[in-house]
């Protein structure tokens, strides 16, 4: 981890499970201090005592992203505890998996105030602390869905681009004051995270992360990358790159090939159990912890070399032209 990041306060959103957890204790292996908000009291516990263990300190949180007022508390309770908040990284969402006509509108409305909304909330009290002192970094968690809808999962998809556009009009208002604050989103490929096994669904088989799958400490290492180096985004997987060169493109053809593939991409072969838990009204993990991975370990990969040549793009870039000059001149001799 860059040395940067030494003695730096740093905010996580959604920190009791899955990317958010990764991350926490990939800031605190780094040498920061890590506040950890999310619903699960017994997730943030155990993602608390992780961070502790590292030698940083933690302070756990039980907050609802989708409420303002309890979010700005949450900031103000951070600095009071840890000192000024250097980087903030939003995370938290929720979602459904089901056909759009399936989803009744209040879910849809929740999704929305807490993966949308909730992102809102971060970044406004992110700034009301930062704008004050010119400096800080916000890191918007996001995925190659915040560019390319899919189905099954249209409340979520929605919810992703809204952050797409949001986080670009915000760095552009920052850009307009000179601000030095850093804004930054990381677009994610599927992940193995207790999400696919918590989330609301109904479909008829358990659902699953459209394959290839990567573990969540690719996206947690991801995530302190780019707190810790300025680009506006960053994408994270060779699937991920793809998929957003692929919409670029050719977007009509990615619908069809969607619609015929993906309904079927996102289960599994075995029947979606009848007592399935869901996590969009109450926290899942308010009494057990379900720690940072789902139940694909045997199918997830841990490294991208995507993400690896991204990291080092201007070693690559140089050692090509370098090749290709190389070349050039054995061509000629």
């Amino acid at each position: 981890m860059s040395s940067s990041q030494q003695s730096r306060v740093v905010v996580v959103t959604g920190a009791s499970a899955g990317v958010g957890r990764a991350a926490a204790r990939c800031f605190a292996q780094g040498g920061a201090d890590v506040a950890l908000l999310a619903r699960g009291g017994a997730g943030l516990d155990a993602a608390a005592g992780e961070v502790e263990a590292t030698g940083r300190r933690a302070l756990a949180v039980e907050v609802d992203m989708a409420d303002a007022a309890a979010v700005d508390a949450a900031a103000a309770q951070v600095e009071e505890v840890l000192g000024p908040i250097d980087v903030w990284v939003n995370d938290a969402f929720a979602s459904v998996f089901a056909p759009f006509t399936e989803i009744e509108p209040d879910e849809f409305q929740r999704i929305t105030e807490v993966t949308y909304l909730g992102f809102v909330n971060g970044t406004r009290a992110a700034l009301a602390r930062m704008r004050p002192r010119g400096q800080g970094t916000i890191v918007q968690v996001g995925s190659a869905l915040a560019y390319r809808g899919i189905p099954l999962q249209s409340a979520y998809c929605g919810a992703k681009h809204a952050i797409q556009g949001f986080t670009e009009s915000v760095r552009a208002e920052l850009a307009h004051d000179g601000s030095d604050i850093h804004l930054t989103m990381v677009q994610l490929p599927a992940l193995n995270t207790p999400q696919f096994s918590w989330v609301l669904s109904r479909l008829p088989r358990r659902p699953q992360p459209v394959p290839p799958i990567y573990q969540p400490e690719l996206a947690g290492r991801a995530v302190v990358w780019a707190a810790n180096h300025r680009r506006r985004e960053w994408w994270v997987g060779a699937s991920t790159a793809a998929t957003l060169i692929a919409n670029a493109i050719a977007p009509g053809l990615l619908d069809r090939y969607l619609g015929r593939t993906g309904v079927d991409a996102q289960q599994t072969d075995e029947p979606a159990g009848e007592h399935r838990p869901a996590n969009l009204w109450d926290p899942v993990d308010a009494r057990e912890d379900h720690g940072a991975h789902g139940e694909f370990d045997d199918r997830a990969h841990d490294r991208s070399v995507q993400w690896a040549l991204t990291r080092h793009r201007r070693s690559v870039l140089a050692a090509g032209a370098a090749l290709g000059a190389v070349m050039v001149w054995r061509a000629r001799r």
